[in-house]
């Protein structure tokens, strides 16, 4: 960050809830299909249509309420959002008006060092979250056309709007990545960014640091995690270089271009004013029990900070282990399965990280597709908690399981995998290794213990990896030593 400035970020996230149909009719909420097929006189717009407001979509904001520690309004309002798309067949969006079902609430992020002078933490504030419909799709082909497809046009959104609390963007990314982590826990998204479920809009501009704000820019168009850094950085950047030359520039709306990296200015910024904005009359005021918001807070499921402090406290993990197995729901999930059938998690948590994370990864595979389940990663661990194989053999093991889907006991008995924990069948291995390498034998015991370990490696390729590798140590340092 250039001296005696500051960025100021607030982030616009568009959730997409998991509902089965629609915000404002029975139409199915439902990713594809043929186009313009799941639509009715409610999303089509058709004349004497009335919406009617989907209670499922309100318990699923509530939920986000509870869980970030907002208000929870037991009154709030529609509006009507005009603007003039293709693809808005009303001419108008149905939107929450001054009042948001969620008001005031704050996420937990690391702060980043690079701009806030130290490590630690940020409580990044949001201001509501409000319930509206999405728009349809625009899809342009190679000519001059484009086709409207109505399927996505009512689709249940949350909008999250964060205050301008995040200072570059590093912590845009930590924000957004833990939203991300909260609304998937909580089960009402799916988090797919691909598909358009979980999707972002930065405001961001500069200023001299508790100054006034800037003027701010709103970018679009971002559409990962990555990118979302990446746009922001560059467009801090750029508005440094324009303040530093002195030169004026416009509240406007600009997208990322990924391809060249750079932001590309697209409109002048639209002002509440220009969408004439007025109350919904087909639609009476959102009212919120106090019972209602009770029984959502009963049914919450486990969030992913009481989630990391039980692994650390349940399954003796690390902080760092415990965050890396929280960072996606259906990990935690998987992990939490498999420690419940093992003595020692702490295994079970390495093998998923070091080894089936890396996996997944290179295969471009998620993990509730992997061959390897829960129940046989836990029955590998087995294997090597009971001495059957050692560490070494189990990672062949590991990936005939991930590619063909075997389970480990099976692999084990095929390839003749057992380990060798007889002491006499070792020593034998431990005298031809010692026989073989005389000058090793001689640095030994001049001192040089470190090349233990090349023995370690002359046994167990001896073994062919099956010898047992705490009693290789053992009588290596008792033939060595005497």
């Amino acid at each position: 960050m250039a001296a005696g400035y500051e960025a100021v970020i607030g982030l616009e996230v568009h959730v997409q809830l998991l509902t089965r149909s629609k915000m404002f009719c029975a139409c199915p909420n439902e990713y594809g299909g043929a186009p313009n097929a799941h639509t009715c006189p409610v999303c089509l717009a058709l004349p004497g249509a009335l919406p009617v407001i989907n209670g499922e979509a309100v318990r699923m904001a509530i939920a986000l309420g509870l869980a970030v520690g907002g208000e929870i309004r037991e009154r709030s309002t529609f509006y009507r959002k005009q603007y003039f798309y293709p693809d808005l067949p009303k001419g108008y969006q149905i939107t929450q008006g001054p009042l948001a079902v969620v008001e005031r609430g704050s996420l937990r992020i690391p702060g980043d060092p690079q701009v806030r002078g130290g490590a630690g933490t940020v409580l990044a504030g949001i201001e509501r979250a409000h319930l509206e419909e999405d728009a349809g799709k625009s899809n342009h082909d190679l000519g001059d056309n484009t086709y409207v497809d109505l399927n996505r046009a009512g689709v249940p959104l949350l909008e999250i709007v964060g205050a301008p609390d995040l200072r570059s963007g590093q912590e845009a990314y930590d924000y957004l990545k833990a939203l991300h982590r909260l609304v998937t826990f909580l089960g009402i998204c799916d988090g797919n960014l691909e598909e358009g479920s979980f999707r972002c809009d930065a405001n961001v501009s500069v200023r001299e640091p508790g100054g006034p704000l800037g003027t701010r820019v709103e970018v679009k168009n971002i559409n990962s995690f990555r990118f979302v850094k990446q746009a922001l950085d560059y467009e801090i950047g750029r508005q440094l270089e324009l303040v530093a030359r002195g030169e004026p520039f416009q509240q406007e709306t600009r997208g990322w271009d990924a391809e060249r990296g750079v932001t590309r200015s697209q409109r002048s910024k639209e002002a509440a004013m220009d969408y004439r904005y007025f109350p919904e009359p087909d639609l009476p005021a959102l009212v919120i029990t106090h019972g209602e918001i009770e029984a959502v807070r009963r049914s919450l499921p486990e969030l992913p900070e009481a989630t990391r402090d039980r692994f650390v406290r349940d399954y003796d993990l690390t902080p760092y282990d415990a965050h890396v197995l929280t960072l996606e729901k259906a990990v935690s999930e998987y992990f939490d399965k498999g420690a419940k059938l093992v003595k020692t998690p702490k295994i079970m948590a390495n093998w998923i990280i070091s080894e089936l994370l890396r996996e997944l990864a290179k295969s471009e595979t998620s993990i509730t597709e992997c061959r390897i389940t829960p129940e046989k990663l836990a029955g590998l661990v087995k294997l090597i908690e009971d001495n059957t194989i050692s560490g070494k053999i189990a990672k062949d093991v590991f990936v005939e399981m991930f590619n063909l889907g075997k389970d480990a006991r099976t692999v084990v008995d095929e390839k003749g995998l057992v380990q060798v924990t007889d002491s006499s069948a070792i020593d034998a291995f431990v005298t031809q290794a010692i026989e073989m390498n005389p000058a090793q034998v001689e640095q030994y015991r001049s001192g040089k213990t470190m090349v233990l370990q090349f023995f370690v490696g002359q046994v167990m390729k001896l073994s062919k990896g099956k010898a047992n590798p705490q009693l290789v140590v053992e009588l290596l340092k008792s033939k060595l030593d005497s």
